[in-house]
């Protein structure tokens, strides 16, 4: 049987890959890399890019073209199989990059040519992949003794295998629970877009009435609208105890266990390596120089905003005292008064907008915003096999006609896909010969499907995610770097990543560009002055609370990796409400379980770095505030931004490429005023 994970020339031929095909395909290519990799060894006495280090790019990219879509399958299109076969997996690909950053020869190799006479030779993108290997050569252990290096890769081989189960554990979670109804006076307050969704999900499962699910599209508008406060609070019971020993599903998924393993591995690790904890081991790849400057970062962002949040908070709740007669506000009650005051104050609600953002509005007007800022065009691409139907290819050219990368675009939320969005990395560019091979990414999302014959209809909350999704995929696919390791994303430190994907969002503000991706979906009206000035006013609603909720997740996240104990282990939630008294100023109930699906730092790569959504937005709201200077559309500034933050991706570090771009170091009162934080 031929594989087709082995076959695919180009990009990955999904309607052919299968589950009994993964485990086979990778235990082939480690078998075949490590015998390359001996053999390139063997026969490099004195060794140059060229003869050492390009081969293992090639044998690295080899691996990444299987891998790759497994991994994206098992996020977007899981099943028992696939999981089955992802995880027969896992353990092994560990043991394979740790042996690799523990080989000894190789590191021998690595270090001969950075002391050797043609490093000096090499252009900075190559001195810059040479210094990030030895770093990682340090950063797997490669220093320390036989004994402490096994225990370095079974540790690897268990934080990988838990980040898998901690991730099934939420998909399970969030789909082990719906709620089925067939009294529609339940659903009051509800838009009709949740309505239609509803009753769409329950046909698409044979069941008459409506059917409501812990998928954000189905979540949310019961949140923000439902006039029923117990369907409120059961929803959200439901979601806020997810894969916990609490709530209606109590224990089934619990991912307690999982999280103090984590936390117990990652000390282990750090301190095997020298490091005081897991979070000074985390920064060692990043642009914060200790965790005590990111704790005074976070800090004093603390101080510059709860005092507005507090504020906002008192607001609300004399608001729902005053116009509802509500004596208390629990935490269910908090999206739902706060749209009422939304509306109340500004006129103003996101199911107003919804209408005039159809996808078929909101994509060409995307493309056509990135299309006049960075002198490229975006069209589809016909004939690319897909995962699901719903998925679309498209291309980016650049003005002399040149491809510059390809992307897949899945948008909407439907069982066996993990909720949120992300980008992530198909192909990387890198130089083949004489021919460069484009770079390819995924681009996905969750949002609320079409429901009959509508086109699917956003929120300004989702066209703004839309946007910063597709930021991501520029950094990603407008790379100029030949490279593999430091081509797009890769190589970039990880608190400056978000850069591009925040940038974008301010686009979603501007009225010109609004004009291109704002349209009634029946009438093609485009969206109506007074609208949008009521959104402008809007803008900065509750901005306060905003704040600190992020900043809570950050100094939840760092905070919990810089005090782990091994002799108290995790107290998750101990760290957590400590965090709560500094910085918040909503308390959720005792039972709520936030910790247990927080997927971002216990599966998804933010460990003890989640504060760089806010590091990042000071280099973005500064990064933007040169358009406001110059011109949003600019063309002369977007092409400074393309060549000095995109093109370069992680070739040089993130603050040479914003000083090349900005003239000068970061400063935060750019991020300040467009977050709408008042001192």
């Amino acid at each position: 049987m031929t594989n087709p994970l082995l076959t695919a020339i180009d990009l990955p031929s999904f309607a052919a890959i299968q589950p009994e095909h993964i485990e086979p395909a990778v235990d082939h290519l480690l078998a075949a890399n490590r015998t390359t990799i001996e053999q390139l060894l063997a026969a490099n006495v004195e060794p140059m890019w060229d003869s050492l280090i390009q081969p293992l790019e090639e044998i690295d990219d080899r691996l990444n073209r299987v891998w790759s879509p497994v991994s994206h399958l098992h996020s977007v299109q899981d099943s028992p199989e696939l999981r089955a076969a992802y995880k027969a997996c896992l353990p092994k690909l560990s043991a394979y990059h740790t042996e690799l950053g523990q080989h000894q020869g190789l590191y021998d190799a690595w270090q001969r040519i950075a002391s050797g006479p043609e490093y000096a030779r090499l252009d900075s993108a190559q001195r810059k992949v040479i210094d990030d290997a030895l770093r990682d050569f340090r950063l797997s252990g490669i220093a320390l003794p036989p004994e402490q290096r096994a225990r370095y890769k079974d540790i690897q081989q268990e934080l990988s295998s838990l980040a898998a189960k901690f991730s099934e554990n939420v998909l399970d979670a969030t789909q082990g629970w719906t709620k089925h109804l067939t009294d529609e006076s339940v659903l009051v307050g509800l838009p009709e877009s949740a309505r239609a969704l509803a009753r769409q999900t329950a046909e698409q499962r044979g069941l008459d009435g409506w059917l409501l699910t812990l998928e954000l599209p189905s979540y949310l508008p019961v949140l923000n609208y439902a006039d029923d406060r117990e369907l409120r609070r059961e929803m959200y019971s439901a979601y806020c105890t997810r894969a916990s020993d609490q709530g209606p599903n109590a224990g089934q998924w619990d991912n307690h266990p999982v999280m103090e393993q984590l936390l117990a591995l990652r000390y282990e690790l750090a301190q095997l390596l020298g490091f005081r904890d897991y979070s000074e081991y985390s920064l060692a790849t990043k642009m914060a120089d200790s965790p005590e400057q990111v704790l005074d970062f976070l800090n004093d962002l603390t101080r510059r905003a709860k005092p507005q949040a507090q504020r906002e908070f008192a607001e609300l709740q004399t608001f729902a005292r005053e116009q509802f007669g509500t004596p208390e506000l629990e935490t269910w009650d908090i999206g739902y008064y706060s749209e009422k005051l939304r509306l109340h104050r500004y006129q103003l609600s996101q199911e107003e907008l919804r209408p005039y953002f159809p996808i078929t509005r909101v994509l060409p007007g995307l493309f056509t915003v990135a299309e006049r800022l960075f002198g490229v065009a975006i069209r589809p691409l016909e004939g690319v096999e897909v995962w699901h139907p719903d998925v679309q290819v498209y291309e980016i050219v650049d003005a002399a006609g040149m491809q510059r990368g390809r992307f897949y675009l899945d948008l909407y939320a439907r069982s066996g896909k993990r909720g949120g969005a992300w980008m992530d990395g198909c192909l990387a560019r890198r130089r083949i010969g004489e021919t460069v091979r484009t770079p390819a990414a995924y681009l996905v999302c969750n949002f609320t499907p079409p429901v009959g014959n509508h086109p699917a209809l956003l929120t300004h909350g989702e066209v703004l995610t839309m946007f910063h999704e597709f930021g991501h995929g520029l950094h990603h696919l407008l790379t100029t770097v030949d490279y593999l390791p430091v081509a797009g994303i890769h190589g970039v430190e990880w608190d400056a990543v978000e850069l591009p994907s925040q940038f974008m969002e301010n686009w979603c503000w501007s009225r010109e560009a609004l004009d291109g991706l704002a349209g009634h979906y029946q009438t093609g009206e485009p969206l109506p002055e007074e609208l949008y000035q009521r959104m402008l006013a809007a803008k900065h609603f509750q901005a306060g609370i905003l704040m600190v909720r992020q900043l809570e997740f950050s100094l939840f996240d760092f905070r919990l990796h810089r005090d782990y104990d091994p002799a108290q282990g995790g107290r998750v939630y101990e760290v957590l409400e400590a965090v709560r008294q500094q910085v918040a100023v909503i308390f959720p109930p005792d039972w709520n379980r936030f910790p247990n699906a927080f997927t971002h730092i216990f599966s998804g790569g933010y460990a003890a770095g989640y504060y760089s959504y806010k590091w990042a937005e000071v280099l973005s709201a500064d990064a933007f505030s040169a358009f406001e200077e110059s011109g949003i559309f600019n063309a002369a500034t977007g092409a400074r931004f393309r060549e000095n933050i995109l093109e370069v991706g992680g070739s040089r570090p993130a603050l040479a490429s914003f000083v090349a771009f900005r003239g000068r170091e970061p400063e935060i009162e750019p991020l300040l005023r467009l977050s709408g934080i008042v001192a």
